[in-house]
């Protein structure tokens, strides 16, 4: 029976078990510059037990970034900060994808190139505000203005953006990349028919509205061969005010065609636990997408959301996907494949640390050695 401690093979390498680290946004990127510091590296070398970890989400260009204090990949300062992260965690024996992130309209002129608009691909309200930095250098949440819509040249500018920061991933020493086209973001923004209302080739249709996403999945395939590259999807997630009128459609569309490309595993996030949706309002469709996109999806599937060791177990025994990606659980416990092999308790995480500050609450979880 397969279980957390199975082997299991995803693209060029084989994963001692299935246990993998989520993506984080922790906002501790050094500054100026959004570059990881050697507090990033202490960080992410204390969870290379993780089969795979996928980093925190990593801005493509300044365009893409959409909250303080988050790391890009479109300089060489960035990537050579990356460098010293992806050499620790190999050095501890861990594989590392980097997660590549543009925000689209859940931005702020103070990040934008010369002040401007986020960009999106239709000029609507964002119901969200975005994480910016007050005049005192103090984190605080900001309102979101509405958009300006893409052209045609500037998505074609955004695809060779991710081509362009594929490239520097792999030149940092990761072991491939994740497309984050999840969680209310820009690639998001394009597939759901709540937050794409175009009326050219990237809008209206099914295949219109992946039409963005299939393209960035060519270019960087291209660039670094498929075995190296995985996509998040979150399939009927409501956050930003996400939403599609024919979800299963949709992403059923999405997934048969990322089929084509090979790619080195297909993540998706339980809909339930994006945007934080309570039990109230738990919708039975969520759970039958998720099986539908199991049954439509050629490849490795990960899954992410509010798991904990047992529903783990039994998502992997009975199918519903082959790699499970726990978040939160690995900001508390940094070797939690350990705790979990072991039988050892868990640490608890401190939220209010979650996101900004310095080494409290980020690499000072004790492991079980330390304990």
């Amino acid at each position: 029976m397969t279980n957390l401690f199975t082997p299991i093979k995803i693209g060029k390498h084989v994963l001692e078990h299935r246990i993998a680290m989520a993506p984080l946004t922790r906002s501790r990127a050094g500054q100026p510059g959004n570059v990881p510091t050697a507090m990033n590296v202490e960080y992410y070398r204390q969870r290379a037990s993780a089969a795979l970890i996928v980093t925190e989400a990593t801005q493509i260009s300044q365009q893409g970034q959409g909250y303080a204090w988050t790391p890009g990949i479109h300089t060489e300062e960035q990537v050579q900060g990356w460098r010293t992260v992806s050499e620790a965690v190999h050095n501890e024996g861990g594989r590392i994808f980097l997660q590549l992130w543009h925000v689209g309209r859940v931005s702020h002129p103070v990040f934008q190139p010369e002040g401007g608009l986020p960009v999106a691909p239709s000029a609507l309200p964002v119901p969200g505000k975005t994480f910016i930095v007050d005049e005192a250098g103090n984190g605080v949440w900001g309102e979101i203005p509405v958009p300006q819509e893409l052209t045609v040249d500037g998505i074609r500018q955004i695809v060779d953006d991710y081509r362009h920061a594929a490239k520097n991933a792999m030149a940092a020493g990761m072991d491939g990349v994740e497309i984050h086209a999840g969680n209310g973001y820009l690639l998001d923004q394009f597939i759901n028919s709540s937050s794409n209302q175009r009326l050219d080739a990237y809008g209206g249709t099914i295949e219109n509205r992946g039409r963005l996403l299939l393209e960035v999945v060519q270019a960087v395939t291209d660039e670094i061969g498929a075995e190296n590259v995985a996509v998040r999807l979150t399939p009927m997630g409501r956050f930003m005010g996400m939403n599609d009128d024919t979800p299963e459609a949709t992403f059923g569309y999405v997934v048969r065609e990322l089929n084509r490309f090979g790619l080195a595993y297909l993540h998706l996030v339980e809909p339930a636990m994006v945007g934080t949706v309570k039990d109230e309002q738990y919708d039975p469709r969520w759970d039958a997408i998720i099986k539908q996109l199991r049954g439509e999806f050629d490849g490795v599937l990960m899954i992410a959301g509010g798991y904990d060791q047992e529903s783990a177990e039994q998502a992997l025994a009975n199918g519903r996907a082959d790699i499970i990606a726990f978040g939160r659980p690995f900001i508390a416990n940094p070797d939690l494949p350990v705790r979990f092999k072991d039988g050892n308790s868990l640490n608890t995480g401190d939220p209010s640390s979650y996101f900004g500050g310095d080494e409290s609450g980020y690499i000072d979880y004790a492991s079980v050695k330390s304990v």
